[in-house]
Formats: C-alpha cells, sequence, structure tokens
C-alpha cells in the first residue's frame, strides 16, 4: 500500500478530494526553538532567556528541564560574553597624568584597538585648566577611550607655552590628528560638546551630538588650522 505521507501527484489528489488526511507538517529546529521558548516563557512567569540578566538566568537553572538546558547554557554564555565585553570598553574612565617615561607604555602599547588621547599642558594656563575639565568629563562619558594629560616642561623640553594647549590623538600608537594652540580650540568659550564633537570627528568617541554645537567656533578653528599650515604629521617634538 502507498505511503499517504509520500509526496506524490497522486497523494495529493487524494488529499485535494479529502479521501486522505493532509499531510503532516514537518517540525524544523526553529520550530522546536520556539515552542521551548514557549515553555520558558511560561515557567517564568512571561520573561524569555533573552531579556533576563545573568543572575536571573543562574536563579533558573533549577528549573530548567534537559530539552531546554541547551538554549539555557547558549543564552547564559552570551550574557557573560557581553559582561567581559563591557568590563573590558570601560577600563579607562580617567584622565591620568603620565611623563615622558610612560609614554612607549602608554601610548605606542595602548593596545589594539584603543584611541589615546593626550593633552600637553600647563595648569597655570586657564584655557589648559578648562580642557583638563572637560577631558575628565569625557573620560567618564567614553570608559573606552584612554584620556591623558601630560605637562609640557615634563614630556618635551623647550616646548613652547604659544603652542599650549595642544592635543595629539593615536590609534593604536599611531599619531593620527593633533591640535595645536589656543586658536585652534577658540578661546575660554571652548565647551565640552565642542570637543566631543572633534573628537568624534576623528573617529575618537560615537557622539550623540548631530551637529558642530558652535559653527562659527568650528570656522575659526579650520581657518587657523589652514593658517598654521600644520598638517595631521607634523609636530614640533618627533618623540611625541
Amino acid at each position: 500500500m502507498q505511503d499517504p505521507n509520500a509526496d506524490t501527484e497522486w497523494n495529493d489528489v487524494l488529499r485535494a478530494k479529502g479521501i486522505i488526511p493532509p499531510k503532516e507538517k514537518e517540525v524544523s529546529e526553529e520550530d522546536i526553538v520556539n515552542i521551548l521558548e514557549t515553555t520558558i516563557q511560561n515557567k517564568t512567569s512571561g520573561k524569555s532567556f533573552e531579556d533576563m540578566s545573568l543572575d536571573e538566568l543562574n536563579e533558573k537553572e533549577d528549573d530548567i528541564d534537559e530539552e531546554e538546558e541547551r538554549i539555557f547554557e547558549e543564552y547564559r554564555r552570551q550574557r557573560m560574553a557581553e559582561m567581559r565585553q563591557a568590563q573590558l570598553k570601560a577600563r579607562f574612565g580617567e584622565v591620568r597624568e603620565i611623563s615622558k617615561v610612560d609614554y612607549v607604555t602608554e601610548v605606542n602599547k595602548a593596545g589594539e584597538g584603543v584611541w589615546v588621547v593626550l593633552h600637553v599642558y600647563k595648569q597655570a594656563i586657564p584655557l589648559c585648566k578648562l580642557i583638563n575639565q572637560h577631558l575628565s568629563a569625557l573620560a567618564q562619558k567614553f570608559p573606552d577611550v584612554k584620556f591623558l594629560k601630560s605637562v609640557s616642561s615634563v614630556c618635551i623640553p623647550n616646548y613652547p607655552d604659544k603652542n599650549l594647549p595642544t592635543l595629539f590623538v593615536y590609534y593604536e600608537g599611531d599619531l593620527k590628528k593633533q591640535y595645536v594652540g589656543p586658536m585652534v580650540f577658540g578661546g575660554m568659550n571652548f565647551k565640552q560638546d565642542e570637543l566631543e564633537w572633534m573628537l568624534s570627528e576623528v573617529g575618537v568617541l560615537k557622539t550623540e551630538l548631530e551637529a558642530p554645537p558652535k559653527q562659527e567656533i568650528r570656522d575659526v578653528m579650520d581657518s587657523a588650522l589652514r593658517q598654521s599650515g600644520r598638517g595631521d604629521d607634523d609636530s614640533d617634538e618627533d618623540d611625541w
């Protein structure tokens, strides 16, 4: 006798006429996962594994049966990986003071995928003090970026005060951008959002700002850079 579940034209005709029942739908692996997920949600007051924290997953470990164990372990591994990634990204969070002897370790060997922003300053210069305040706030806001500062006379001997403040931006140890002198920053009206925007344009951080905070400041900065003739690769001291 012919198998009523076989895929044949004759069986299709018989099914169409109601002589044999419709073919049973094959259950895929996705269907099984969905069924298990529904069961899990019912057991956990409607909250799926996907929405649980690692602590919640650990609490539910004793409530799952053998069928659910594979999915449970997958979600737990995913949560642990997310936590490790977050810890790696949040390993900075402050502006650290360095000297010239720290440069190789803190900048050249900062690590793969790490952006470094180094502020060369003097505390007696008001604009330097202001930028240090902005950097402290940004370091907390973007803890995956390494923010550093160093007194000019300590890190670059004979570095002219007229070039202060100076920001050097590095990625994986390579100099990507430099901002030199007070004209670049627009004076004491320079805002934290403006500094955040500047760094976002280089790729240091991902800002939620939708536009430059002050377009006229950006125009002054661009003009000052053109007049100074300083390119991204130029510096008064080759060691930095």
